[in-house]
């Protein structure tokens, strides 16, 4: 099966898993949570909590809200969405940074990434590429302008966004920071090797 048709199943597959899942802060105070049936542990940068009563599970695909706790008004309204794919479905990074990359520059690769479905209503900002995967800076006409990773975790296939709420959108810098701090703890909770954020400035794909 090419390339690009194998990225396009894998992607729409972690798409479909957020239908139905309304992004909103949380008013717990559930900084960290085992998922899949304790295969995978899932915790919250300092000041956010996952919100259990917003995440699901759909299939293999599991997805996780997290926004601000309640008593931690010092930190930025934002919300993180964290979907876990199905087993193996992380087989489809091998492909590499650069093809991921084009996938997402083309039509089909921008209809996974817009909010709403349309390609036409999202812009790839940046791209840079991760440890084990991609850092993509987008501006959607839905939902705005945020940061999204795409990575794994433990063979499955794993993607992060940050963005702001409504009336209180998020900078690029706090967005990407929330992702990339995401993805360390998921590493770390998961004695998987480190994420570093630190490379992906330095590596930034045309």
């Amino acid at each position: 099966m090419p390339v690009s048709l194998l990225l396009r199943c894998a992607f729409a597959a972690l798409a479909l898993a957020l239908i139905g899942c309304d992004p909103a802060t949380t008013g717990q105070n559930l900084h960290e949570i085992a998922v899949l049936k304790g295969a995978i542990t899932v915790a919250a940068p300092q000041g956010y909590c996952i919100d259990k009563k917003a995440s699901v599970a759909l299939g293999p695909a599991t997805v996780l809200l997290i926004g601000r706790c309640n008593d931690q008004g010092k930190v930025a309204a934002a919300v993180v969405t964290l979907t876990i794919g199905g087993p193996a479905s992380a087989g489809v990074l091998v492909a590499g940074p650069k093809a991921l990359a084009e996938f997402f520059a083309s039509d089909a690769g921008r209809k996974v990434l817009a909010r709403d479905g349309d390609p036409d209503h999202v812009q790839i900002v940046q791209t840079q590429s991760a440890d084990r995967g991609l850092l993509l800076h987008l501006n959607d006409q839905v939902a705005g302008d945020y940061w999204r990773a795409i990575t794994a975790i433990k063979g499955r296939l794993v993607t992060i966004s940050a963005s702001g709420v409504a009336g209180a959108p998020l900078s690029s810098a706090q967005a990407r920071a929330l992702v990339t701090d995401t993805m360390a703890l998921l590493d770390q909770r998961n004695a998987t090797k480190p994420a570093s954020p630190k490379a992906a400035h330095s590596a930034v794909i045309p």
